[in-house]
């Protein structure tokens, strides 16, 4: 699977999928083109992403700063000295300081190594964090999306982008998840792409404040 370079790659390949998608284009007028988000691909954007899961993005930030405030530098080690109270005290739940734990234990005893891991292909590195206690497909999408940029990523276990989906009436009303995701093949092979419009029009339709 390629990658996006960089955000004039982003902007030509959002053309792209606005020539297939009048909808697309409509939003784009409208709102312009969307940011072209990153995160960096490491430990402290994984430990945001379990924590952004099935919670808002504002209560997920607020824990993350909670972490933040307490060990300053959020790594491995950092993390697995905090107690379970401790953690609790910034707002993880019981099942996040499990998952946030078993992922700083793999770091730590070196059998996943996040430099090595960011240079495989996206079938391998979804390989390796599914088999990960709540690094699920959603987490890994988000990260292959937008930490590693690669092209045609869709998230299905998405609710802003199925939302934005149905808001945008690109499928029925009664379509199924199953019917979204084969309508959202016509953009393949830049689906990231596709994600990022539907995202940004989400956002801009509720007038949301990403920090």
């Amino acid at each position: 699977m390629t990658k996006i370079k960089n955000e004039t790659h982003f902007k030509e390949l959002c053309n792209w999928c606005a020539d297939i998608e009048p909808k697309f284009e409509a939003v784009i007028r409208e709102y312009d083109y969307p940011p072209f988000w990153h995160r960096n691909p490491d430990f402290p954007t994984f430990i945001l992403t379990i924590l952004e899961q099935q919670v808002s993005l504002a209560s997920a930030k607020a824990a993350y700063l909670k972490l933040v405030e307490k060990i300053k530098d959020i790594t491995p080690e950092n993390l697995l000295i905090l107690t379970d109270e401790e953690l609790r005290a910034c707002y993880f739940s019981r099942q996040k300081i499990q998952y946030s734990r078993i992922l700083a234990n793999e770091i730590v005893s070196g059998k996943l190594n996040l430099s090595e891991l960011n240079e495989m292909d996206e079938a391998t590195i979804r390989k390796i964090l599914i088999k990960l206690k709540g690094i699920g497909n959603w987490t890994i999408d988000m990260y292959v999306l937008m930490s590693l940029h690669f092209a045609d990523i869709f998230p299905p276990g998405d609710l802003a982008t199925i939302k934005a989906v149905y808001e945008l009436n690109l499928v029925p009303p009664e379509a199924t998840k199953e019917e979204i995701i084969e309508y959202m093949k016509r953009f393949s092979p830049n689906r990231s792409v596709a994600t990022y419009i539907l995202w940004h029009y989400y956002i801009q339709k509720r007038k949301l404040v990403l920090e």
